[in-house]
């Protein structure tokens, strides 16, 4: 590349940065319009991109970037060309669009956004002058997806809910296939308390649709079933459940993953290699698979397809290795029914003799719970926080986890290089053959936090390369 050309990229993609601090300085995504109305209105002016390629629609309470990176992969693997809009990212915000395995480019963010600023710009106008807030930080950057994919264009789009359902910006699609992961308790401030209230808001995707929209559902609790099931009816939706006509019927563990059988509505498909461990993503994959065949028509995909798809799948900040030598993991379970899955992969996949946590946690969530869910597991834990305002300060964190566990397995270190390193110190020394053999660190409380301890290891440059 010549110097002359590399500095073109630089500045394309300092002007990219320039643009993403600029939207940043909307109200953020956390604080939520709880209305359609208002990106509705920007899509209409834009023309309605969002209608112009077929679409996936994923919600849920935990696994949904995995189970979308999983149907965008297989789409991909058919030949089609895939959009994928998820959140929130990691490392740059261009990879919440992905266009055919890859996020945007620098070039092509700055160039959608110029082509939409004027639209959003008369939006705000309108809104502030009805006393509303602007545009929101979530709902720019869902119209600049949507008008990233339908300039690119792709022919599928994979959709992966912000919040919620019902009124989360990303619904104003109309999708062919609405796929529900797991529900439990997460953001109860805007989605309610019980099961059924968060199960409402969620089914909102759900709609009345010709051709009839498919409704594709991970096993569900009881209350959370119900809901779905009565608006897929009311919306004439046609509903594929786990556990009805689909299932995981084997797993294996495997050396980097497991070995899974999955039995869609198109057939089984057998010895599929997955790498990526613990059940949960197992039973992503079946939602993942099941939402394909749907799309498609519902009969079976192509062996040599889904084989060649899954074994390709990455899912980054869950239960990654990120650091061999000590050994360092990473997961971005936020919640309490994320940390039980890792719980229970953690039991599955590691032979650890002695697991340390790094743990840290946003201000608005359950801490005491997912703490408790920890402390079976984990012998030791470090506690620490994100470097953002959102999240809960490391000593008022340690206050709540010395009431979980005993005050002698709580330590406290806000930088989190130097909790890690701490934590990585606990483990050896606890270690009885003194060799590090067997004990590792996982870090684990939010998304940001992964980010962070994926960078504080190089995992964020390493996507750059294999990008």
């Amino acid at each position: 590349m010549s110097r002359r050309r590399a500095a073109a990229d630089d500045a394309v993609e300092r002007e990219a940065e320039e643009l993403y601090r600029e939207i940043l300085r909307r109200a953020p995504e956390h604080r939520i319009e709880p209305t359609l109305d208002r990106v509705a209105s920007l899509m209409t002016l834009l023309g309605d991109p969002q209608h112009s390629f077929r679409t996936v629609h994923v919600t849920g309470t935990n696994g949904k970037t995995s189970t979308a990176r999983m149907i965008e992969r297989l789409i991909r693997e058919t030949g089609l060309r895939t959009g994928l809009l998820t959140s929130p990212h990691l490392h740059t915000v261009r990879e919440r669009m992905v266009i055919d395995g890859e996020p945007i480019t620098p070039a092509r963010f700055v160039e959608t956004w110029r082509d939409i600023e004027p639209y959003v710009a008369m939006v705000d106008e309108r809104l502030e002058a009805e006393g509303q807030n602007r545009l929101n930080f979530f709902e720019v950057l869902t119209a600049l997806g949507y008008a990233a994919f339908a300039d690119a264009p792709v022919d599928v789009a994979v959709v992966e809910v912000g919040m919620g359902g019902e009124w989360d910006s990303t619904n104003t699609i109309d999708a062919e296939v609405a796929v529900f992961a797991p529900i439990s308790r997460d953001h109860e401030r805007w989605l309610g308390h019980g099961l059924d209230e968060i199960a409402t808001v969620k089914a909102g995707i759900i709609k009345q649709l010709d051709p009839p929209q498919v409704v594709v559902t991970a096993e569900q609790p009881e209350a959370a079933a119900a809901v779905i099931a009565e608006r897929a009816r009311q919306r004439g939706a046609r509903l594929v459940a786990e556990g009805v006509q689909v299932e995981v019927a084997n797993r294996v563990v495997a050396v980097g993953g497991q070995l899974i059988d999955l039995r869609g509505t198109g057939g089984l498909y057998t010895e599929i290699f997955l790498p990526l461990h613990g059940a949960h993503q197992a039973h992503n994959a079946l939602l993942a698979l099941t939402a394909v065949e749907q799309l498609f028509g519902g009969g079976a995909l192509d062996g040599s397809v889904v084989e060649a798809a899954f074994a390709d799948v990455t899912s980054p900040g869950r239960l990654e290795l990120v650091r061999s030598s000590p050994t360092v993991l990473v997961d971005a379970a936020h919640n309490p029914g994320g940390a039980e899955a890792l719980v229970d992969a953690l039991d599955e996949a590691f032979a650890f003799s002695r697991l340390v946590g790094v743990v840290g946690v946003m201000g608005d969530k359950d801490a005491e719970a997912i703490l408790s869910v920890l402390e079976p597991v984990l012998p030791e834990i470090v506690v620490t926080q994100a470097s953002i305002d959102r999240a809960m300060p490391a000593d008022e964190l340690a206050v709540i986890a010395r009431d979980v566990f005993d005050e002698d397995r709580v330590h406290v270190e806000a930088s989190l290089p130097e909790a890690v390193a701490l934590a990585a110190d606990l483990a050896e020394q606890g270690d009885d053959d003194r060799i590090g053999s067997g004990t590792g660190v996982i870090v684990v409380g939010s998304v940001i936090l992964a980010a962070e301890v994926r960078a504080l290891f190089g995992r964020d440059r390493q996507d750059e390369t294999k990008g």
